[in-house]
């Protein structure tokens, strides 16, 4: 019998085994109904109670520790009440470890002032990335025609009481208050589950994040007063808002930090060259007996930034969306098996890579797959990534609790941005 096994049952608790001095990273395990979580760990995003490709049992075997999945879509299809009836959704999918839910929040976001504009709750510099509505909003050069424009296309609209939004599937009108959002999540039965909030772009002015975070403050409130009200052995997390601005994040840690959540998930809406910063001002006045979860972060630098600011726990779909589509990572940085170059590469995708795809694959095999559309290319390019990432940080908590840290993260970035 596993560890994770003898544990299953036990009331959800976070306990901390070593910290590391000249940081806040720390070595933890996180307690949960379904069994432990040795941290700091990637969680692996499985959105519609599914991680797009894979079965349970190949995500149990490339080392993943728990599933996060998505509130929103859940409550769409297949609805929370019928995975309610199924058991949960640990019966539901056949997942006997601890799971995540978010809390429908994110979809606020990317439905209202994100939709159709392709802004990311991570801002990017790149400017080649950004697209032209954008460029002249941040440049205060918005078109009032274009504005209206994309606002009449949002399906999301925001009041103090919650948000009222059309569904994607079927343009269906749907209303999510925090009280509403807690009981789903309630319904849908994940060990771990996350307060009702409003993540903003990352591109709204101060004023903007002053006003949205105040709103999350009051909606933090009433989510951990029906998450009360309901009971049951679910720990629920409040989330961290407040942009880029350090005022703003310090005071969402310090009002978030003195209410009773059983742990903290750190919202977006940064630009990517904060992590380190930003995070690091939530995480220093953040209770530090309790679980911290970085949401939406998964690429490799993000990793070591996230650890050492504080963070536990992170998910991140990229790991799976760029692996469907042919981007890989190896030792030596991404590379896209779509190239010609691959065409007769007879090697594994890293040859240092222990997945079931690096195992028993070529490049050139799964190049070839890609070309002719097999769905098997999109499952062992899923495979190997998540592999990739979550090995990345398990092998990171070894490092920090035999003292090699330091030298691992050297080497690691040496080799994957040569």
């Amino acid at each position: 019998m596993s560890k994770t096994d003898e544990n299953k049952g036990q009331k959800f608790g976070f306990s901390i085994e070593k910290k590391i001095e000249g940081s806040l990273a720390r070595v933890g395990v996180i307690h949960t109904p379904h069994g432990d979580i040795e941290t700091p760990a990637f969680i692996v995003v499985g959105t519609k109670a599914t991680v797009k490709g894979l079965t349970p049992e190949q995500v149990r075997d490339l080392g993943a520790q728990a599933v996060l999945s998505n509130t929103y879509h859940l409550y769409l299809k297949p609805g929370d009440e019928l995975v309610r009836d199924a058991g949960g959704l640990h019966k539901f999918m056949d997942w006997d470890g601890p799971t995540f839910t978010d809390s429908g929040g994110f979809q606020v976001f990317s439905l209202g002032a994100a939709y159709g504009i392709g802004v990311t709750k991570i801002a990017t510099d790149e400017e080649s990335n950004i697209p032209l509505v954008t460029k002249k909003r941040r440049e205060g050069k918005q078109d009032p025609d274009e504005d209206a424009h994309s606002q009449h296309e949002q399906l999301a609209k925001v009041d103090d009481d919650g948000v009222t939004f059309k569904s994607h599937i079927d343009g269906s009108t749907h209303r999510f208050t925090p009280e509403r959002s807690i009981q789903i999540q309630h319904n849908i039965g994940a060990d771990i589950i996350v307060a009702f909030d409003e993540c903003t772009s990352p591109l709204a002015p101060y004023e903007a994040q002053k006003v949205s975070l105040d709103r999350t403050h009051a909606w933090a409130e009433r989510s951990l007063a029906e998450h009360k009200r309901l009971g049951g052995p679910q720990a629920l997390y409040g989330v961290i808002q407040g942009g880029k601005y350090q005022d703003l994040r310090e005071e969402a840690a310090t009002t978030l930090g003195a209410m009773d959540f059983d742990g903290y998930g750190i919202g977006g809406s940064f630009t990517k060259d904060d992590i380190g910063t930003a995070v690091a001002w939530v995480n220093s006045i953040l209770p530090e007996e309790k679980p911290r979860h970085l949401l939406g972060i998964g690429e490799p630098i993000d990793m070591f930034l996230g650890v050492e600011s504080g963070c536990d726990t992170f998910d991140c779909v990229a790991a799976t969306r760029i692996g469907r589509n042919g981007s890989v990572y190896t030792k030596n940085g991404r590379i896209n098996l779509n190239n010609a170059a691959f065409k007769t590469d007879f090697t594994p995708i890293d040859s240092t890579c222990e997945c079931f795809a690096c195992r028993h694959y070529t490049r050139a095999y799964i190049a070839y797959l890609f070309s002719v559309d097999e769905m098997l290319a999109s499952s062992l390019g899923s495979i190997h990534n998540l592999y990739f990432i979550v090995t990345l940080v398990a092998n990171m908590r070894k490092a920090m609790m035999d003292g090699s840290y330091k030298k691992f993260k050297e080497d690691f970035l040496a080799s994957y941005y040569a």
